[in-house]
């Protein structure tokens, strides 16, 4: 009886389009309109097209690699 119930239920979700719809967004929806907000608030008041470059200030840690160690070498003719 209880398998009965079911089928019926993962039939009426697989091939009725709005309850699909709801079932999506109960588990998905939700959680990423939350992150498509953050986003825009991240973005800004920006248009869209509107190309800006942040720079950030170079440290001396940010290029921690001053070159090499010299290395002898000899030619051979």
């Amino acid at each position: 009886m209880l398998f009965k119930y079911l089928f019926i239920i993962t039939l009426v979700i697989l091939f009725v389009p709005p309850v699909r719809r709801f079932v999506f967004y109960l588990l998905v929806g939700r959680q990423l309109v939350k992150e498509q907000k953050k986003q825009g608030d991240v973005r800004g008041d920006r248009r869209e097209g509107e190309i800006r470059v942040d720079t950030r200030q170079k440290k001396d840690t940010d290029y921690p690699y001053k070159g090499g160690e010299y290395v002898d070498y000899e030619e051979i003719k």
